[in-house]
């Protein structure tokens, strides 16, 4: 009768928050670098989107791995990411 059981979360991956910053953080930034686009031109791609962000605002989120998934769908639009790798 173990149907009904969830399996356990990945050990990385427990409430708390700080292992998921890291994955998603990691994300974006591998997205970057397979296009080469520095947090420089990403602010200019944003800016072409109508996204006003700076290029030490990036930097800070993506060191902090804090970011609205909003942000995170606005960068991927603007490099042209159709899809995330995780």
């Amino acid at each position: 009768m173990l149907d009904n059981v969830s399996p356990a979360p990945q050990a990385d991956m427990v409430p708390g928050g700080e292992q998921w910053e890291a994955k998603v953080k990691n994300v974006l930034k591998a997205e970057l670098k397979r296009r080469g686009i520095g947090y420089k031109e990403l602010a200019e791609r944003l800016s072409a989107i109508g996204v006003s962000e700076n290029e030490p605002n990036i930097r800070n989120k993506l060191a902090r791995g804090r970011f609205t998934a909003v942000f995170m769908v606005q960068v991927m639009a603007a490099i042209g990411a159709n899809e995330i790798r995780l």
